[in-house]
């Protein structure tokens, strides 16, 4: 009878357990993806509601730190850099407060890292980026907290924040031109020493044309000022292959001491045995 009794206790859990109601959150999470130009940017939020009451200067104060919408911190990720108001924000994601007033607005980019609470006070060396925005008000009331990219272009976007009969927007920058430009100086000036040192092992490993990854090989370590042990032993490898045996020594000789040199003992090994297979004395 106990045994039974258990059993019993035990499936009403499960099932008190299982049968947990599920309901939809008052503020709801958000989550914006936007490219601008090059760049990813990522806005997770929580959207609360007018619901008949006053907004800004009772629900949300005049004067204070807001969260910038409900439940957890409002945060943004950028992929690259981005220019706020002249300031350097860094890749990476922040917590954006803002503290309303009547006409302006402080909106502030935060990298504690914590992902909920509102600091009493902004602590200086967590402080990404601040600057002031105007308010602007609309003939017609916006229900649900919104936040959003607009004013696409190639270079630069906005934020724009709508509640109630009140909208901000604050542009920022990226970096699109400088790395377009970059993409297209290092394409037309040609392959660098790093894409035919790759080309020339992919072709080794991969049982292509010898011949040509000795050329790719030979060009790469001719545009190094100084390569490096784990290269050489790559072009030793494929002169090997080509049954060039004393290009193959030679080059596995460099490797040996520039191995030796960085304290690499398993290129010296490996050094070490092709050069006596190779046949060297």
């Amino acid at each position: 009878m106990k045994k039974l009794l258990l059993l019993v206790l035990a499936f009403t859990t499960v099932c008190s357990v299982n049968a947990q109601i599920k309901t939809p959150q008052p503020s709801p999470f958000s989550k914006v993806e936007q490219k601008v130009g090059l760049t990813d940017v990522t806005l997770e939020y929580s959207r609360p509601g007018v619901k008949g009451r006053t907004v800004y200067g009772d629900l949300v104060p005049y004067g204070k730190i807001w969260r910038t919408g409900a439940n957890a911190r409002t945060k943004i990720t950028f992929s690259t850099d981005v220019t706020i108001d002249g300031q350097n924000l860094k890749a990476g994601s922040y917590s954006i407060f803002t503290i309303p007033n009547t006409d302006t607005w402080d909106v502030i980019f935060y990298n504690d890292g914590k992902e909920s609470g509102t600091p009493k006070e902004i602590d200086a060396q967590y402080l990404a980026a601040k600057t002031t925005i105007k308010t602007y008000a609309m003939e017609y009331n916006v229900e649900t907290f919104t936040m959003g990219f607009g004013n696409l272009s190639n270079n630069s976007a906005s934020l724009d924040f709508i509640w109630e009969k009140t909208y901000l927007t604050l542009p920022f920058e990226v970096p699109t031109d400088k790395a377009v430009m970059a993409s297209i100086e290092k394409v037309m000036n040609g392959p660098g020493a790093n894409d035919y040192y790759a080309a020339a092992v992919y072709y080794f490993n991969s049982g292509k044309d010898i011949n040509q990854a000795k050329t790719w090989i030979e060009k790469a370590m001719s545009m190094s000022e100084s390569p490096r042990f784990w290269q050489l032993r790559q072009q030793s490898l494929i002169y090997a292959k080509l049954g060039d045996k004393k290009a193959a020594i030679a080059t596995a000789k460099k490797s040996l001491a520039g191995a030796e040199k960085a304290g690499n003992a398993d290129y010296v090994k490996m050094n070490k045995e092709s050069i006596a297979e190779w046949g060297a004395m």
